[in-house]
Order: structure tokens, then C-alpha cells, then sequence
């Protein structure tokens, strides 16, 4: 038999497909016993994968189970209620079974001509977004992967902008003899955003570095005159505190000036759809563009980015995409909204997740994330953990009496296997930077999260004592 028709029989039998789901379900109904990091002798397996590449092509059956055998035990429990590192939302059940649809159909999300479906469900996203959000109706989106390209997005199109402000069409001209453009921002950006800025051109000496309160807020007070030539970038949570800047004063002096505000909402841009926390991000929808992720704060599966921008001509003009055999249609074209020509078809996730959540879902889901917060800040609190951060969203920002305590209860967390945590650093100290972000996190993982701190502060004082 050959390949073709080996390949063939394996589609039309269905076996993989079967294997697959069931290897699945299995690691779905094992997620609360496992480790919420993997055991040294998981990590240990993975030497399984360093082997030659293959002379002849193989089992399909045998592919699979030697992924799910060394793999499956390799992975981070995110989809778990106790993986509070970084911002790693779970993922909705109904965005999973679309995923899984999505992947046999395989679609290229770059055309309409592509994928209709694809093309329709981002309108439709658009659409809710705004809606949600609370967004101008100008307001278009593109679907990336996630809000580090979404910054990229918004910051080229603030620098097509900002140039065409100054008579200059970087488009035919590049940046070669280019005017300046003033870049302000405060001390607490985003590294991705530092990240884009590198890339788009912009080096960390052209950045006019604003001060930041105790809470990592801009001091608007502090803000220079503005004018057309401005970019000022600002954020929706801020990555250790969870604190937002003040949109609407910024916002209203930057519209009077002409400078274009972006907003990097990786996580925090939520907040706008839930009733109890929209007063975070008041007068945001004043900005000019926003960067966001379904993958985190709405749960979406990873590899969902969205950038919001309300000049439409500035975003297509600064994502250009042109090419003789490229046919566009007069229908929604996504590869105009971001950098890629080629690209996953990552509106049908979104989609499934908020026609599956609904308004009141979504608003549910996202406030539960603060309240499961607002208990651990107040059991970390009783059991002798210093809170930093005003827990305003769900950033919990916590320290033991020192750098050295503080590392060790890291260290005694992450070993446990019950729970996750990543370390921080906040004012030159060394800080514990806990993220409540999935659906699948309860009450009870909250209570077990804060006994496994007290029982590392226990004996981290312990130690100490005993060497003293």
C-alpha cells in the first residue's frame, strides 16, 4: 500500500480520530489528580522524543499513543482550577468541541474565498465585541494570535497614522528620513509592548517614560503637552497589580490634542463587559485602538488575539496586503485586519465561546475570577501573607517577610504539585504574582490553594527559626 492510500484508509477508518477522543476523555477525567506541574520522572520521559527521524513513514495509531503516553503526563495542568501562573485562562467546554470541528475542517482564514465561514463568524465577532465592549461603531477587529501580535497591529497602524499626520506615506517612503513621532509611556509597559516597539523601529531611547503610582497607574499629572505626533500607550491591567490607568482623562487630553492612544488589554480589557467592574475602564472606549485575548480573561483555547481600532483606513494601510494572485471579495477579506496572508481560522472558537456564554455568561465567568481573588487576598491575609496590590481585579500580589521567605514559599508551592505559582518582582522585592483566570477554578480550589501557602509559611518559618 502506498502512502497515499495508506493515509487514505486512515481518514476513511477513523481510528486516529477515536484513539484521539479517547485519549482525551482520559486526560479530561485525570485533570484533578494530576500534578498541577509535571513530576521530574514525567519530564525526565520526555528523552523519549529525542530519537533520528524516521527513514520510513509509520503507524498513525503508534504516533499517537507515544504522544499521549510521555506527552499528555508532560503537560501544565492549566485546564485545572489551581494553575494560578502567569494569565492562562482555561477553556470553555463549547469552545473545545468547536475547536476539535474547526481542526477537521482545517479552514485558511486568510479570504473569503478561503473560508466563507470563517469570513462570517469574524463579522459577527466584530460585531459582539463592540457591542460588549462598548465600543465606537467605526470600530473594526483583527483575530491574531494573541495580544502580542494584536500591540504589533495597533502600533503600526498608530505609526501609519501618526506619519500621514506629518505629510509622510510610510508605505512609499519607509522610515528612512521619517518624521519623529513622540512614543510616551509609564513605567509600568507591558515587555510585549517594549517588545512591538522594538520591532515597528522605535528603540527604548525614544520612549518618553511617564512616573507610575504605588499601584503601577500612569500619573496624569505628569503627562507632557501632547500634540498630533503622539503615541501614548496605556494598559487594562497591569501585569503584577491588576490595576487600570485613568482612561478618561488621558483619553480626553489626547483627543484634544490629536495624539492616538493605545490600549494593551491583554487581560483586563474584560472588565468592560462585566456590569460590577466596567468603572475600571471608564472612558477607555475613548482610545483609538485596544489589544486583547480571548485565550486568557474569556477562555477561549490559546492562539486567540484581538486588535480593536476604530480607523479602519490606518489599520488595512499599515497591514497592507497585495500580491497577483491574492482575490479579494466583497465580503470580508481577514487577512486586510492582521499581518498574516495565511491563518488559522480562530473566529470559530471565539464565536462558540460567546454565543455559548452569552452576556450574562461572560459577566458571570469574569467576575467569579474577582471574587475567587478577593478570597485568596483575604485568606493570605489571615494566615500571615503581606497583600501589595489593591486586588481590584484578579491580580493577587502577596510577599512572606522578605526576599529570601518569599522565594522559599515559591519554591515550596511549586513543589507541592496542589497548586501553581510564578514569582515577580515588584518595587526591587521579590513578590508572589497570583492570577485567577479559569472557569474551572471553585471556592474549594481557593481554600486548598491558601492551606497549601500557610503550610510553606509554616515551614519556611520553621527553618528558620531552626537556624537561627
Amino acid at each position: 500500500m502506498n502512502l497515499q492510500a495508506q493515509m487514505s484508509k486512515e481518514l476513511r477508518d477513523k481510528q486516529i480520530f477515536d484513539k484521539a477522543r479517547n485519549f482525551a476523555y482520559d486526560y479530561i477525567d485525570g485533570i484533578d489528580e494530576m500534578q498541577v506541574f509535571p513530576t521530574k520522572q514525567s519530564l525526565e520521559n520526555l528523552k523519549v522524543f529525542d530519537e533520528a527521524l524516521p527513514e520510513q513513514s509509520g503507524s498513525a495509531l503508534a504516533v499517537l499513543g507515544q504522544l499521549h503516553q510521555y506527552g499528555g503526563p508532560a503537560t501544565i495542568a492549566q485546564t485545572g482550577g489551581r494553575y494560578f501562573g502567569f494569565v492562562n485562562g482555561g477553556a470553555v467546554p463549547a469552545s473545545l468541541g468547536v475547536k476539535w470541528l474547526a481542526d477537521v475542517w482545517d479552514q485558511c482564514g486568510g479570504l473569503y474565498l478561503t473560508s466563507p465561514i470563517n469570513a462570517k463568524l469574524e463579522s459577527v465577532c466584530e460585531k459582539w465585541l463592540r457591542e460588549i465592549f462598548g465600543l465606537p461603531q467605526e470600530t473594526v477587529a483583527g483575530f491574531v494570535s494573541g495580544t502580542s501580535m494584536a500591540n504589533l497591529c495597533g502600533l503600526a497602524a498608530a505609526r501609519y497614522q501618526l506619519l500621514k499626520n506629518q505629510g509622510w506615506d510610510i508605505n512609499e517612503k519607509g522610515l528612512n528620513g521619517a518624521p519623529s513621532i513622540r512614543i510616551l509611556a509609564h513605567e509600568q509597559v507591558h515587555a510585549s509592548v517594549k517588545k512591538t516597539l522594538a520591532m515597528l523601529g522605535f528603540g527604548r531611547a525614544n520612549i518618553e517614560w511617564i512616573p507610575a503610582d504605588e499601584q503601577g497607574r500612569i500619573v496624569v499629572e505628569a503627562l507632557p503637552s501632547l500634540d498630533n505626533t503622539c503615541l501614548l500607550l496605556l494598559q487594562a491591567g497591569n501585569v503584577n497589580t491588576g490595576a487600570y490607568d485613568d482612561f478618561d482623562s488621558v483619553c480626553e487630553r489626547a483627543n484634544t490634542a490629536g495624539a492616538w492612544v493605545h490600549v494593551d488589554g491583554a487581560f483586563g480589557l474584560w472588565a468592560a463587559a462585566v456590569q460590577e467592574l466596567k468603572y475600571l475602564t471608564k472612558g477607555f472606549e475613548k482610545a483609538d485602538s485596544w489589544a486583547v485575548d480571548g485565550h486568557k480573561t474569556l477562555n477561549t483555547p490559546y492562539d486567540s488575539g484581538i486588535i480593536l481600532c476604530k480607523h479602519q483606513n490606518a489599520l488595512i494601510s499599515a497591514l497592507q496586503a497585495s500580491g497577483e494572485y491574492l482575490v479579494f471579495s466583497e465580503q470580508r477579506d481577514p487577512l486586510l485586519y492582521t499581518p498574516e496572508l495565511s491563518k488559522r481560522s480562530r473566529a470559530i472558537e471565539l464565536w462558540a465561546t460567546l454565543k455559548y456564554l452569552g452576556k450574562t455568561g461572560v459577566d458571570e465567568m469574569i467576575l467569579g475570577f474577582h471574587q475567587r481573588a478577593k478570597q485568596l487576598e483575604e485568606g493570605l491575609a489571615d494566615v500571615g501573607f503581606e497583600i501589595l496590590n489593591e486586588v481590584v481585579f484578579n491580580q493577587v500580589l502577596v510577599r512572606l517577610q522578605n526576599d529570601k521567605q518569599t522565594s522559599k514559599v515559591i519554591q515550596y508551592v511549586q513543589q507541592s504539585g496542589e497548586c501553581w505559582v510564578g514569582p515577580s518582582s515588584w518595587n526591587g522585592q521579590v513578590v508572589i504574582r497570583i492570577s485567577v483566570c479559569s472557569w474551572v477554578t471553585t471556592e474549594e480550589d481557593i481554600r486548598k490553594t491558601i492551606s497549601i501557602f500557610q503550610q510553606a509559611s509554616n515551614a519556611v518559618k520553621l527553618e528558620q527559626t531552626i537556624h537561627d
